[in-house]
């Protein structure tokens, strides 16, 4: 009985049975901007025009482009910060394993410094 708590905590909410939302970097905030933008596309529409079958589309329309620009932007955020991540740690191995020796590139640089 435990396990299956364990199970279903695990799973999380998907929506429409595919996609994970917990599990799935920028996908809740994806859908709840889309969420928004669904509202304020529709509602906007139907104030202007009236058209209530045409603002449902308009909202639908609003909510699908409104998710994918924003999951997009997020990803690749998110792919830019795991670039920079590896560049830093990188640096860092290389300045832990070059501290004080004579290939250390800060040696370099106050030695350069010296001399000028």
């Amino acid at each position: 009985m435990a396990d299956e708590e364990q199970n279903e905590k695990k799973q999380g909410f998907k929506v429409m049975g595919i996609l994970d939302i917990q599990n799935t970097p920028c996908a809740r905030e994806a859908i709840l901007h889309g969420a928004g933008g669904s509202v304020v596309g529709g509602l906007l529409y139907f104030l202007a025009t009236s058209r209530v079958k045409r603002s449902f589309d308009m909202g639908f329309a609003s909510f699908f482009f409104t998710t994918l620009g924003s999951w997009c932007y997020c990803r690749y955020n998110n792919a830019m910060l795991r670039v920079q991540q590896r560049v830093i740690q990188e640096g860092i191995k290389n300045k832990v394993m070059y501290e004080g020796t004579s290939v250390d590139p800060s040696r370099k640089q106050k030695a350069d410094e010296k001399n000028s």
